[in-house]
Order: C-alpha cells, then structure tokens, then sequence
C-alpha cells in the first residue's frame, strides 16, 4: 500500500530511467495517467496507456540518453504547495515544467498559463 500514489509515480519514471527501462508500469488512477499525460504532451515520456487497472509508461529515449532529466515532487502531503497563476515558479530557467492540479484539472504550467488559473504544484520536471 503507497501512502502517496503521485511520490510513487515520480520514483518510479525517475527510477526507469535510470535504470535504462524500456516501460514503467504501475496501478492505475485518474490522477495518476492525468499526470503521466501531461508528461507525454511534453514529450518526457513516449506514451500512456491504460490496461486493465495498471497504468503502462513507455519511458522516451535520445539515443542513449533519457528524454527526462529529472523530476521532482514539489506539493507533498504534509507540505502542500500552492500558487497563483502570476506566481508560478520557472523550472530550470525556462527548460522545465511545472505540473499543476488546477480546479480545471491537471495540465502543465504553460496550459495553466494560458487559462489565467493557478492550483499546487504537484511536480517539476526537466
């Protein structure tokens, strides 16, 4: 049993790639394949899909390297962070981005953006 499905999901993307996986699987929530789209928008990962209650993540690859550079888990159940649209922390200078939960749903930081809609930021990826 995970105490916090989305820490689950971060450590297990961060942890195929370092492990040079082809794909990541793990159980499914709305939430979770929200989030793991958000990531294949922005061309982190290959692809999502959902099969019978488990959650697949085709992991991307630049030759060798991982299409990812890291990803970080910012609003934590403890510590929940917040910020408003105007607000929001860049990633990396620019090159990251910050996966928020919005009262629109889950979407990147530039949707968020666009939307004029701030909510927590659930992760940084780069």
């Amino acid at each position: 049993m995970v105490n916090d499905p989305l820490s689950d999901l971060v450590a297990r993307v961060k942890n195929g790639y370092r492990a040079k996986m082809p794909e990541v699987r793990l159980p499914w929530s709305r939430t979770k394949e929200a989030v793991a789209k958000v990531l294949a928008e922005h061309n982190f990962v290959e692809k999502v899909t959902k099969q019978d209650q488990i959650l697949a993540i085709v992991l991307k690859y630049n030759g060798r390297e991982p299409a990812l550079t890291d990803i970080r888990r910012v609003s934590k159940p403890g510590v929940r962070i917040y910020s408003k649209v105007k607000k929001l922390p860049r990633v990396l200078g620019g090159i990251g981005v910050n996966i928020l939960s919005t009262p629109k749903g889950i979407m990147g930081g530039k949707q968020a953006k666009k939307l004029n809609v701030g909510g927590e930021i659930i992760a940084q990826v780069w």
